[in-house]
């Protein structure tokens, strides 16, 4: 996701000098920081100011942490383009579509650490439907083979089970997807309503016709981005004996005071709900208003891919977790050799993490620089100008990214919605204003 984002030492040098603890720094929409308000992060500031005023995007929030010092939040703008909206803030609501993955990832390694699933266990001990896989012979038809290998939690969990995804799928398969149902991700209600008629109605029976399809690649052989994170919860549910959103619920956002995170936003909240946009050549249109989304309404089942939709204060806490190893104010949910093997490079042996597809939120690199852990990419080396070797990251489609330096005790997460999520070159935006700021300190 963010391989150009700023050095995890830098940022922790700066917020350790003291100058960022404490603050938040909701300025007022659009306008730049004065000598009264002004911000410990001038030029993240200042970019973000600059977004919104040449029109780029209504709002826009980032947070910032280093260590166990307060969260930095950054914001400026609306959370629509009305004059009359909400000014964005580290509690507006944002869908984070892929950045979902994590948090399921997340659950599965609580499970895992408690041996209730296994890392490299078929998946088929938890969905049966999965112990007669087939393979794809080629990308022009729907004819198959048996598969040499059954697919594995670690497959699931990396993006190598063979899956496909209607974003990165083509040919017969992608029909056979559409025809299936196999659409698990909300954007809009026109869409939604048409997506509706064939998308399965529950968790479970969207894992078992996932089975009925051919795989694109031997399980464990290529990482190609998929629906695995959504097949992820039904095998938590299963092994966990409750539905995957209760799961999620109990065991993970009220434990670490996720307040704000929902797969549907209650209508109490819907005025914190930032609207989604979609670019047209160089126009921006409403693709989803906050105040009558979609998402106000539930989804055929919990999508673990791309369901969520969260604060960026929430989704700090989250950060913030496994930059400190799986504990959180006193609460743990993983021990920390579990944490650190989430964020580990969990690819099968003799597969490379290539790049992200377009419109994944993903991250770029190559096989020498970046690999793969549960739900997230991993750096495997110090990017000059960029991520710290062990740095865990990842994106969502409508523009949100996050990452963690667990090394250097550091996370960052930036919120915005509008699609496509790579209209603006907020990652290396980012961090150039946060070396910008850095400097400052020095």
């Amino acid at each position: 996701m963010i391989r150009q984002i700023a050095s995890g030492a830098a940022l922790a040098a700066l917020l350790v000098s003291g100058a960022l603890a404490g603050q938040a720094l909701p300025v007022s929409p659009s306008a730049p920081a004065t000598a009264t308000n002004a911000s410990p992060l001038p030029n993240t500031q200042a970019l973000f100011d600059s977004y919104v005023q040449s029109d780029k995007m209504p709002g826009i929030v980032g947070a910032f942490g280093a260590g166990d010092l307060p969260t930095v939040f950054v914001s400026a703008g609306r959370i629509d383009d009305a004059t009359t909206a909400p000014a964005a803030g580290p509690d507006s609501l944002w869908r984070i579509y892929s950045m979902t993955k994590p948090i399921t990832a997340l659950a599965a390694m609580m499970l895992i650490g408690q041996g209730k699933i296994k890392l490299d266990q078929p998946v088929s001990d938890f969905i049966p439907a999965f112990k007669t896989m087939r393979v794809q012979i080629s990308p022009d038809s729907l004819a198959s083979k048996p598969a040499a290998s059954p697919v594995t939690v670690r497959e699931l969990l990396t993006h190598t089970a063979g899956l496909g995804y209607t974003i990165v799928t083509r040919g017969p398969l992608l029909d056979a997807y559409e025809k299936a149902g196999i659409t698990p991700f909300t954007a809009d209600a026109k869409s939604e309503a048409k997506m509706r008629l064939t998308r399965p109605k529950t968790l479970e029976e969207f894992a078992n016709k996932v089975a009925t399809l051919p795989l694109i690649a031997e399980p464990g052989t290529k990482w190609s981005y998929s629906i695995g994170l959504d097949v992820m919860g039904r095998v938590i549910e299963v092994a966990s004996g409750m539905p995957f959103d209760r799961f999620l619920q109990t065991r993970i956002f009220t434990p670490l005071g996720m307040t704000s995170t929902y797969f549907t936003v209650p209508a109490s909240a819907a005025k914190r709900l930032a609207t989604g946009y979609v670019w047209i050549g160089d126009g921006r249109i409403p693709l989803d208003r906050g105040a009558s989304s979609v998402f106000l309404q539930p989804p055929s089942f919990p999508y673990g891919g791309a369901g969520l939709v969260t604060s960026a204060r929430d989704y700090d806490r989250f950060t913030h977790l496994l930059q400190d190893g799986g504990a959180l104010d006193g609460v743990r949910l993983i021990k920390p050799e579990t944490a650190a093997l989430m964020m580990s490079n969990l690819l099968p042996p003799g597969v490379t993490y290539r790049d992200a597809p377009a419109g994944s939120g993903g991250t770029s690199g190559g096989p020498a620089t970046v690999g793969f852990g549960a739900g997230g990419s991993v750096n495997l080396v110090d990017v000059a100008g960029g991520a710290r070797k062990g740095t865990y990251a990842w994106g969502g489609a409508a523009g949100t990214i996050f990452w963690v330096d667990p090394a250097r005790h550091m996370r960052g997460t930036v919120m915005v919605n509008y699609l496509p999520n790579d209209k603006w070159p907020i990652r290396s935006d980012v961090a150039k204003a946060l070396r910008a700021d850095l400097a400052r300190y020095r």
